[in-house]
């Protein structure tokens, strides 16, 4: 995005360069008309070779396209005390430092500005696309179009998880527009378009390639960003990604830069994210997740030896469930912690974060077959879908852990003082890690104290008796152990290796696991 006071210095900046330019070259303007005028070259002046065929661009694709994109202005008025403490907005702007507030005045002062983004029409009656954050706040906002006619919007619903919002302008005639493409057909090395209104520089294009796909940035939980290198800047925010086809593939949305600037790390959201969440914001102004309640980890190559899995699965694919929440579809269909979930309708899930972007694309009251393994054992789970609320996640990534050599813990029991302590709800029994011994794989597979042992394997430990036995009898029967435990309120699985002098250490002492 950009402010609109960026305009004047953008201006004054592209003046001074035309100035010295003119001051350096010695010519007057009438010298330059002239000398631009000319329409046959010099003699001895160095001619273009024709090329044949002519190198490809863009030039079909643009026209094509470009009638369907806008520029979108956004009024956000804001507390100038807000404003105060740093000076910054929400865009990235540096803004003037504000004048101290009068002594005595209790009034709340605000500051309006605006800022400018990107987006595009989606249907002939003036569906707009854009981004959640070039919207949010926003006291009012206006769309200009490729014809510079501008239009005031309506906001007929953002999704906050996304960062997609949908706009509604009325126009006394047919817009013209652009569809939303497969996503899923952008590979790595592809071409594509962007276009936008970076720094309100409108009908912007730049060009380049895919990246590389399914890019977690840590900016949500359903984070699967294409990321690509055509230059975006500010403005760019909520502007279409073009392939060849002049279908759209994505949203542009976010940077990656030191400078605030392009170099070449950009992000976009899949159009197969998009549609989704566009439907329901248009016809409901909301937008319905899929939920089963379940919290996931990833399966490390530990893990799945742990684990028994196949090794079909050696390549360290599946969501590991941790814990399966109260009450919840997953309860009732059966699925257990130390399940791990390989697929989901017959989609492929290979981490904890496919899973929850799966299933929250799934209709409350749908179907979701799970393929899960469970005790090595390939088993199918039918589950009816349920409706994410509030700060439930349908698969959160819980705490993992390498595992290796050795063990080497101290247990003891989860007396009434320890539980109220650790924050370990009524209910949950278990061994309480009392000491990691250093350099053991314990700590090397990031045990700690305070850690609660509540199962080895599928086996529900009540005691660090039990926990000393189930860890032994593990032992004998396979080359890792899956420990599950609480940590900080939240479970988790977490694969050891031991060392066959380990094993014979611990069995000299029922209490050190």
């Amino acid at each position: 995005m950009s402010l609109n006071s960026s305009r004047p210095t953008l201006r004054r900046l592209l003046v001074a360069t035309l100035l010295a330019g003119t001051a350096l070259g010695g010519l007057s303007s009438a010298g330059i008309v002239h000398a631009l005028a000319q329409d046959t070259p010099r003699a001895g002046a160095i001619q273009r070779p024709q090329l044949s065929p002519p190198l490809p661009d863009f030039v079909d694709l643009v026209k094509h396209v470009k009638p369907a994109v806008v520029s979108i202005t956004s009024k956000i008025e804001e507390p100038e005390e807000g404003l105060a403490g740093q000076n910054i907005n929400p865009f990235g702007q540096q803004l003037p430092i504000p004048l101290p507030f009068p002594f005595g005045n209790q009034q709340q002062r605000h500051h309006t500005m605006e800022a400018r983004g990107s987006g595009f029409v989606i249907d002939a009656d003036g569906t707009v696309v854009t981004n959640n954050h070039v919207v949010k706040n926003a006291k009012s906002v206006t769309v200009t179009l490729d014809d510079g006619t501008t239009l005031p919007a309506k906001i007929l619903g953002r999704d906050t998880r996304t960062d997609i919002a949908v706009l509604k302008v009325k126009a006394d005639h047919k817009l013209p527009f652009i569809s939303l493409g497969d996503s899923d057909a952008a590979q790595p090395g592809s071409w594509v378009i962007a276009v936008g209104n970076p720094f309100g520089l409108g009908g912007t294009v730049t060009a380049g390639i895919v990246s590389a796909r399914g890019r977690d940035i840590g900016d949500g939980p359903y984070d699967s960003f294409i990321q690509i290198d055509a230059p975006i800047n500010q403005g760019n925010s909520g502007g279409p990604l073009f392939t060849q086809d002049g279908k759209v593939v994505g949203v542009n949305t976010a940077i990656l830069s030191p400078s605030g600037g392009s170099v070449g790390i950009g992000f976009a959201i899949p159009s197969n994210t998009v549609k989704n969440v566009v439907l329901q914001l248009e016809k409901s102004g909301r937008v319905t997740r899929g939920f089963i309640g379940v919290q996931a980890q990833s399966v490390t190559a530990a893990m799945a030896g742990a684990l028994r899995l196949p090794a079909s699965n050696s390549d360290d694919r599946g969501a590991l469930v941790a814990s399966v929440e109260p009450d919840s579809p997953a309860l009732h269909a059966g699925v257990q912690p130390g399940d791990v979930i390989t697929s989901v309708n017959g989609h492929q899930v290979v981490n904890p974060r496919e899973l929850a972007i799966t299933i929250s694309q799934i209709p409350p009251g749908g179907d979701a077959v799970l393929a899960v393994y469970r005790n090595g054992t390939a088993k199918s789970i039918d589950v009816t879908v349920g409706t994410l609320q509030g700060d439930q996640a349908s698969g959160r990534v819980g705490n993992s852990a390498q595992g290796s050599p050795s063990l080497g813990v101290g247990l003891q029991a989860l007396t009434a003082n320890l539980r109220q302590q650790l924050s370990i709800p009524e209910g949950v029994r278990g061994a309480v890690i009392s000491e990691v011994q250093p350099g053991s794989v314990a700590e090397q597979a990031g045990l700690q104290a305070g850690d609660v042992i509540v199962g080895v394997g599928e086996q529900a430990i009540t005691s660090p008796g039990e926990a000393t036995h189930a860890i032994r009898d593990a032992l004998k029967n396979s080359q890792a152990v899956a420990l599950r435990i609480i940590r900080d309120g939240q479970p988790a699985f977490v694969a050891v290796t031991p060392s066959q002098n380990d094993q014979a250490n611990n069995d000299n002492d029922d209490d050190s696991k």
